[in-house]
């Protein structure tokens, strides 16, 4: 579990796109981590909000979540001198297995740090 961030280094953790970030690593971004409440994806403080639910907290597509993927990889490279520590996304109160969402982070950016999870 992480628990103190690098001034370079960001939190990625799985939330909703009402940006309601209450239980799991969303509460401990928002606690710890500077992460705002109603923003569901994307950068505040020193986090990451990568939506794993939508905005009532039901299922995202395939689709949509490889949505979010591409658009964590961009942010990545746009922002090639922070470190991004990924959480197991997905695989807590969202309900998705490990496989599912290791499979979805193919060919990460060299600043976006695998969960242990992810990477058996």
């Amino acid at each position: 579990m992480i628990q103190s961030l690098k001034p370079n280094e960001l939190f990625v953790f799985g939330s909703n796109l009402a940006g309601s970030h209450g239980a799991g690593a969303a509460a401990q971004a928002r606690k710890d981590f500077g992460a705002e409440w109603g923003v569901g994806e994307g950068i505040t403080g020193q986090s990451y909000a990568f939506p794993t639910l939508d905005e009532n907290l039901g299922k995202r597509t395939d689709e949509e979540l490889k949505k979010s993927v591409l658009e964590l990889y961009e942010t990545c490279e746009e922002n090639s001198n922070k470190t991004f520590l990924l959480t197991p996304v997905g695989t807590g109160i969202a309900g998705y297995s490990v496989d599912y969402m290791k499979s979805l982070f193919t060919n990460p950016p060299e600043n976006l740090i695998m969960p242990e999870e992810f990477k058996k």
